[in-house]
């Protein structure tokens, strides 16, 4: 009943390991979801200047596989299809490919400098499509959260993140020798 799901993004399914990891699963009907997350750029290239047909999720009919896209940008939509996999996965059915077509909204690396290879009007368009609050929306117009939870949920948030980033700091530095170990 377990299943093994990989995420890597739209760059690396241009990999040698890609393409034998869909056909290795397909031939044994291993329960794994192949979970690509498509935003448009691998590093600072756009998909277009790297594949001809830029739907990656085509390519799982190559290795007798399902594939499907979804919108990455919609969590419901992303759970809906998660489960459906979920479920071929841990009834035989064997792998699934899932392309989460969605955008990254800041840079590549710490070296990496957007702004050279995108237009400022491409994000401006993919900042309205941001997940979280698209979800937060419907959670309150569906009445199933309030302002107060939102709040509470920052609050605890900032909390944790204060905590870790303090335990964290004191953690001393390891010996230059492990390094080698």
């Amino acid at each position: 009943k377990k299943v093994a799901v990989c995420f890597f993004g739209d760059g690396a399914s241009n990999q040698g390991n890609f393409h034998e990891s869909l056909n290795f699963a397909a031939i044994w009907k291993l329960p794994v979801i192949f979970v690509c997350e498509n935003n448009l750029y691998g590093a600072s290239t756009h998909l277009s200047k790297v594949m001809r047909n830029t739907s990656i999720a085509e390519r799982a009919a190559t290795y007798g596989i399902r594939g499907q896209t979804v919108d990455g940008n919609d969590v419901l939509a992303v759970y809906a299809v998660t489960k459906a996999a979920l479920d071929a996965a841990r009834s035989g059915q064997g792998p699934t490919f899932i392309e989460a077509y969605t955008y990254r909204m800041g840079a590549h690396t710490t070296s990496d400098d957007p702004t050279k290879y995108r237009v400022s009007a491409e994000v401006e368009v993919w900042k309205h499509r941001d997940p979280i609050e698209r979800f937060k929306r419907w959670l309150m117009t569906t009445g199933r959260a309030d302002t107060d939870f939102f709040d509470a949920v920052e609050e605890e948030s900032d909390e944790l993140g204060a905590s870790v980033r303090e335990r964290c700091l004191a953690l001393p530095d390891p010996p230059g020798t492990d390094m080698f170990d």
